[in-house]
């Protein structure tokens, strides 16, 4: 443990960067945001200046070579998660990676054998996971209360659709923008990997490791673009490490709210989340209804993450959600990509590796 603030920068400055990691970091009585890096250097002089950062940096190496840094926040855009976490962590640094962690398996594992190696710390940006009802579901499987898990059903639905299409126009409408606004990376392969599945379904998948610390072993998915260059709907079919099956999907074209449920039913008992509605409902071996849990703030923990980073380097938190639970998160997208993209055949999470 320590007395000094955690000296922190932030690697990305768009809008999730500048809509919470930086104003997090800022409000942390024991955080130091020291410097902000982006490829655009004109984005990270404009946010440096509205957030009165002291430095800006173009380049990661730039950033490292000048900065004493205990942990940096990596925000940039998915398919640059990789090299920009891999060049922290080889200089020694915590991390906090925004979700996916990266796109591909093989890197995942790579970066959490890194990680291991240096002696730090991966931290995964899966705010649901704070909600007090989710780490009670964690609790209640890890006693064995419900037994071998059996059965999952997981849904993912809201209206993000104008952001595959490139635009801003109805997300987080009515809501002050400091600096930026949501880019075009989410429409964009290239960047974003994918779609539904890489911003959303990996929300889902993070809760659904997170309680269940199950892992993956085989996968088929189907997935509907709808004219778009990334995929709008998701179907996924999962048989976990212990035999038991699953089916995770949902769609960014929900018109109105959102839908978050994850149903995890095991040989004794079961397990409802309703995320929106901020209640879970837990039944035990024993066939009674052990309780109920709501949560009356249902704030979605934007500032969570960041708040657990910073407790973390200071030796003051456990990691909440590691770079374990980002990992298997991966391999599941991962392997969904890859049947999606071959008809829906069978992808074995060990041939990810292969």
């Amino acid at each position: 443990m320590t007395t000094s603030p955690a000296r922190i920068a932030v690697i990305g400055t768009g809008w999730w960067a500048t809509e919470h990691h930086i104003p997090a970091l800022l409000a942390h009585p024991n955080a130091e945001l020291t410097a902000l890096c982006d490829a655009n250097f004109e984005k990270a002089q404009q946010t440096a200046d509205a957030y009165g950062v002291p430095r800006a940096y173009a380049s990661v190496d730039d950033l490292l070579a000048n900065e004493q840094l205990d942990g940096a926040i990596v925000v940039t855009n998915h398919a640059t998660h990789y090299a920009v976490a891999a060049a922290c962590l080889q200089a020694g640094l915590h991390i906090l990676v925004e979700k996916p962690m990266v796109l591909f398996a093989r890197e995942a594992k790579e970066l959490v054998d890194l990680a291991a190696a240096r002696g730090v710390q991966i931290a995964m940006g899966y705010n649901h996971t704070y909600a007090p009802y989710t780490i009670r579901a964690r609790q209640i499987v890890a006693s064995g209360a419900l037994g071998e898990l059996q059965y999952v059903n997981g849904i993912f639905n809201q209206h993000v659709l104008p952001l595959y299409e490139g635009k801003s126009v109805g997300i987080g409408e009515g809501r002050e923008r400091v600096v930026h606004s949501p880019a075009d990376v989410y429409s964009d392969p290239r960047r974003s990997g994918g779609g539904h599945g890489h911003l959303q379904i990996t929300h889902l998948a993070s809760l659904l490791f997170f309680v269940s610390g199950r892992r993956v072993r085989r996968v088929q998915a189907r997935m509907r673009n709808y004219g778009l260059a990334v995929d709008l709907v998701d179907a996924i079919l999962v048989e976990f490490d212990n035999g038991s099956l699953g089916c995770i999907g949902g769609t960014g074209n929900m018109a109105d709210g959102r839908k978050i449920d994850l149903q995890l039913y095991g040989e004794k008992g079961w397990i409802d989340i309703d995320e929106v509605a901020g209640t879970a409902h837990f039944r035990t071996g024993e066939g009674v209804l052990e309780e109920t849990l709501t949560d009356e703030n249902r704030h979605y923990y934007r500032h969570a993450t960041t708040n657990n980073f910073v407790d973390l380097i200071r030796g003051e938190a456990e990691n909440h959600v590691s770079g374990e639970i980002g990992w298997r998160a991966v391999e599941l997208l991962d392997a969904a990509y890859r049947s999606a993209q071959n008809d829906g055949v069978a992808v074995e999470v060990a041939s990810l590796y292969e």
